[in-house]
């Protein structure tokens, strides 16, 4: 019997000694901290962000893939690695430390000036400053050059008005990244928390993602020193890079809930008894183990593949794509079916996958829809854009 449904295809035997080290030490960290309270962080809606930041930062886990400015500096491989094993416990987890490295951080270490980044950057990585990255507004989130939010120079300061929706991590943020339309583009803010006329109201009463906290960003009237806007870049390509980050993170993230979800469904299997023996025993249920772990090993050989590819800069945004298009689909399948297995026990928080599912129904969507993700593939494909 294998201990893991990754020893089918001897996926260890593709890393280095040193990213085997890095994921087990991540694996460690989210079984003996994270995964003990995760059950109570879900059913209660919450997450303690504020105390899991220094933890995180102490791991090397914010920012990960980031040079200088006291962030590690890790390949990306070992991001993805240190991704799945905290997703393994839950999406909420890992978009906590998405939002913070992938999206806030690098939009700042890429976009910013050399002040910024000496300024927030070190904090950011020690999990001393929360971020988050506000560019999802109500009525513009696969189309963001549709937002509304504007920023109006005036003199040495900018006045920003607008709102952003579905915000990881606002209502705890020190930093945020904000972007916003101007008279010549887009332009992007690092706000900080207490500037009058920027609020970040908690959004409650979801049913996906729970261990996680979301909010808003109101921005009324609400004024910036130029000194606070990202200096390199005027165009959309300053969030949409940013964006690319953080799908690579879920294309590894996403088949952490799905492994998990497996195992899970795998350990019960075998002490469930079904009329006289083991659920395990069938044919039917070895079926179903058999081809999901066999789609859980072609999605990991995908995403390692993928940062093979982004650590010698040679990864593509369709590429990306591919990658995230492929993993949630194929997670989201498995925490399904693994579910299933489980029967009535299967809708309890004592097992994982439903809560797996229940949170990939948002990893699905965020950072880009499934359609979005076909469009982008398509046009690769075709050299045809069929957005509009």
């Amino acid at each position: 019997m294998t201990s893991s449904p990754l020893d089918l295809t001897s996926f260890n035997s593709l890393l280095s000694d040193e990213e085997r080290m890095l994921q087990e030490a991540m694996a460690d960290f989210a079984n003996k901290s994270l995964k003990p309270n995760v059950q109570e962080w879900f059913d209660n809606g919450t997450l303690p962000a504020k105390e899991l930041g220094p933890q995180f930062g102490q791991l090397g886990a914010l920012g990960m893939h980031l040079e200088g400015y006291e962030c590690p500096g890790a390949s990306a491989v070992a991001y993805g690695l240190a991704c799945m094993e905290i997703e393994a416990v839950d999406s909420g987890l890992r978009s906590f430390v998405s939002v913070q490295g992938s999206l806030a951080m690098f939009a700042i270490h890429h976009w910013g000036s050399e002040e910024q980044k000496e300024k927030y950057l070190p904090k950011m990585a020690a999990g001393e400053y929360l971020g988050c990255f506000g560019l999802t507004e109500p009525d513009a989130g696969s189309d963001p050059a549709s937002m509304k939010t504007r920023a109006t120079r005036d003199g040495d300061e900018w006045v920003l008005n607008g709102t952003k929706m579905w915000i990881t991590n606002s209502p705890v943020a020190d930093v945020a990244v904000v972007w916003a339309r101007t008279e010549d583009g887009f332009a992007g803010f690092i706000l900080e928390k207490g500037m009058e006329g920027f609020t970040t109201p908690e959004i409650h009463k979801k049913l996906s993602l729970r261990a996680s906290i979301t909010g808003e960003i109101v921005l009324d009237n609400c004024r910036v020193p130029d000194s606070q806007r990202l200096p390199k870049i005027d165009t959309l390509r300053g969030p949409l890079t940013c964006l690319n980050e953080a799908r690579y993170g879920i294309i590894w993230g996403a088949l952490g809930a799905a492994r998990d979800s497996l195992e899970t469904a795998i350990e019960y299997a075998q002490t469930r008894e079904v009329f006289g023996k083991s659920l395990s025993s069938y044919q039917l249920t070895q079926a179903k183990l058999a081809n999901m772990s066999v789609e859980l090993n072609k999605s990991v050989l995908l995403a390692l593949q993928l940062g093979r590819l982004k650590d010698k800069g040679e990864l593509a945004p369709h590429q990306v794509s591919v990658g995230k298009l492929n993993s949630t689909g194929v997670a989201l399948e498995i925490a399904r079916e693994c579910r299933t297995l489980l029967g009535a026990s299967g809708i309890t928080l004592e097992y994982s996958p439903l809560r797996h599912a229940n949170n990939l129904e948002s990893v699905l969507t965020y950072e880009g829809t499934a359609e979005m993700h076909q469009l982008i593939i398509g046009q690769a494909l075709t050299g045809k854009g069929a957005f509009r």
